[in-house]
């Protein structure tokens, strides 16, 4: 819980751990094998026990991919961590490669000789990816292979056993909806699509379905687990029942049978045999459960996770309570902002700033009676050059002084009960270069454009994307990250299907929150980021419009560097937005904070001209 400062990364340990997978698969005659940073359930975060290309490699980031041959080896990374895994690798093993350029498939397909066999986990890759790999090799005349137990685990001897975290209910009050409410949607779905049974791998899925909450990963209230639910509405939760109080396995127990997680395999095959038409997300679902299906002759059928939209789509009780979260929040931040700009250049660090965030979360926890349960990702603490790696984690090793004359990144958020959370702010050190005052105004004209946008039901993430970039574009500059992703309701802070980017084809629906956080990162100098979370209205007709039109909703609530900002290159409209953001701001925070923050929070929310 919370964070740690300890480097996750051990470069120097790879030559062992990598000669011994070598010798390993010399021993089964194969050529290579795959390794995701993924576990059975494909989450961003995983028990420390998955976390295998972590250990084999030293890369810590939440998405990539090694592939290790007999003579090479190489690391697939997107454009957020192309600059952290150079720090984390061994680059005399390792070839860095681009997740988005040139991901496996493609290199499987370019580089792969006639009669290569590699080897991969199926429990680790999904439907998709591995039907995308086994094209790509079939070209070449390379074959994978499905291994029935996992090199890494065989060679990591002190692997960490899956966790045991107590699970706990999640009051309607929060929920909105009653689990049995929410099952029963989900079973007529099902029978709809003509299948007999689903099976659930994503635990935020069986979190949402059964009103659940769980600690068993880092940061995500999550009890790992999977669910068959059926058709005729006899559903299977597949949980270690040490995880489960009295209390819990009795209200488990009047919404499904619960089963041992062993118990997966058998019954999975159980129910193929018996002709089970079973749903699969093609996205999420682990190879391995295909394969269990069609290797017994029932059929899979290839459909979304039919709880994912649901659970996008905030009820009521979800978008209060997220209200009432970011409320409590920006009052945190305010105070850590506060407390910021009183010290003195070159007397913080990194790791002080996250520090002292953490306890003011705590303090304005306590106050408001909604204790502060986690942070919901390891806070983003950059300064200065930190601060240009997307999605720099600080360890002790890297832990940097904010110097007079930079930028300070900050990217941060919290898990309350009633909502999940996520802000980024930077701020200026010192005095800022002119520079930096021009491309900050640059990023925030990106985000105000994003906020005040109205767009016609169907409109999707890709669709507006642009809107983010256009004024980084003028100037030839861009950023190498998605402008926004789905947040859930005290769940996964990256939550899907909706999210606004170039690749986001997902239609953004009334009730999904997503962030909005353009950038701008300099290599070796400073890092950009501006982030709040928004929230789909419903869609209204404007006055004189033909079409009824979504809108946004801010829901973070903490003022913007006004030292950063250059009002000459704002519109008019992006001006009053500004202007009106920050009274909002100071009217619904101002009487939470009081005292030196309070006077702080006045002059930071000053409209500007």
């Amino acid at each position: 819980m919370f964070q740690t400062f300890d480097s996750a990364s051990d470069p120097a340990s790879s030559v062992a751990r990598i000669a011994r997978l070598r010798k390993w698969l010399a021993a089964r005659k194969l050529d290579g094998f795959i390794v995701p940073r993924a576990d059975q359930h494909q989450g961003e975060y995983v028990a420390p026990g998955s976390e295998r290309l972590s250990w084999l490699t030293g890369f810590s980031g939440s998405a990539g991919v090694a592939i290790v041959l007999t003579d090479r080896a190489y690391i697939f990374v997107d454009g957020r961590y192309q600059l952290q895994v150079r720090e984390q690798v061994d680059l005399g093993i390792f070839t860095v490669e681009s997740l988005i350029e040139n991901p496996p498939p493609a290199w499987i397909a370019a580089n792969l000789g006639k009669g290569a066999e590699i080897g991969y986990d199926p429990w680790l890759h999904t439907i998709g990816e591995v039907r995308a790999l086994k094209q790509a090799a079939v070209r070449n005349g390379a074959t994978l292979v499905a291994l029935a137990d996992n090199p890494v685990d065989e060679i990591w001897t002190d692997q960490p056993e899956p966790p045991l975290a107590p699970v706990e209910i999640q009051p309607i009050g929060y929920a909105g909806e009653l689990a049995r409410d929410k099952l029963e949607r989900l079973a007529a779905g099902i029978s709809a699509q003509g299948a007999t049974h689903c099976v659930l791998t994503d635990p935020s899925s069986i979190a949402w379905a059964f009103n659940i909450r769980g600690r068993d990963v880092p940061h995500t209230p999550l009890a790992l687990s999977f669910a068959i639910l059926a058709a005729d509405g006899k559903h299977r939760l597949f949980i270690d029942k040490r995880k489960l109080s009295r209390k819990v396995e009795a209200y488990l127990t009047q919404l499904c049978d619960l089963r041992a997680p062993d118990a997966l395999e058998p019954d999975l095959i159980e129910i193929a045999r018996a002709g089970g038409r079973i749903a699969l997300d093609p996205a999420l679902a682990a190879d391995k459960l295909r394969a269990l299906v069609e290797d017994n002759d029932g059929t899979v059928m290839p459909e979304a996770d039919p709880a994912r939209l649901p659970r996008a789509t905030k009820n009521e009780a979800e978008i209060q309570g997220s209200r009432a979260a970011h409320r409590r929040d920006g009052a945190a931040v305010a105070k850590l902002l506060c407390w910021l700009d009183a010290q003195t250049p070159g007397t913080l660090d990194e790791i002080k700033v996250v520090t002292q965030l953490e306890e003011c979360r705590r303090q304005v926890g306590e106050e408001t009676q909604m204790p502060l349960r986690d942070i919901s990702f390891d806070t983003i603490s950059g300064a200065g050059a930190n601060g240009a790696i997307i999605h720099y984690r600080v360890s002790r090793d890297t832990n940097r002084k904010l110097n007079d004359g930079e930028l300070f990144l900050l990217d941060s958020g919290a898990q309350y009960q009633d909502g999940t959370t996520d802000i980024t702010r930077t701020v200026a050190v010192g005095r800022p270069t002119e520079e930096m005052r021009e491309r900050f105004t640059l990023v925030l004209k990106g985000m105000i454009g994003i906020s005040m946008l109205n767009f016609p039901a169907g409109t999707r993430g890709c669709d507006i994307d642009a809107f983010a970039r256009v004024a980084l574009w003028r100037h030839g500059l861009d950023y190498a990250h998605g402008t926004g992703h789905g947040v859930g309701a005290y769940l996964a802070v990256h939550e899907g299907p909706q999210r606004i980017a170039k690749t986001g084809t997902e239609k953004l629906l009334e009730g999904m929150i997503l962030s909005n956080e353009p950038g701008y990162y300099k290599e070796g100098a400073y890092g950009i980021r501006i982030e709040n979370l928004i929230l789909v209205t419903p869609a209204e007709r404007m006055k004189d419009g033909d079409i009824p039109v979504h809108a946004f909703e801010t829901l973070t609530l903490a003022p913007i560097d006004r030292r950063l900002i250059r009002t000459d290159l704002l519109s008019f409209e992006e001006l009053d937005w500004l202007n009106s953001y920050h009274a909002r701001v100071l009217a619904e925070i101002g009487p939470m904070v009081d005292g030196e923050t309070l006077r702080w929070l006045e002059t930071a929310t000053e409209p500007m001209e």
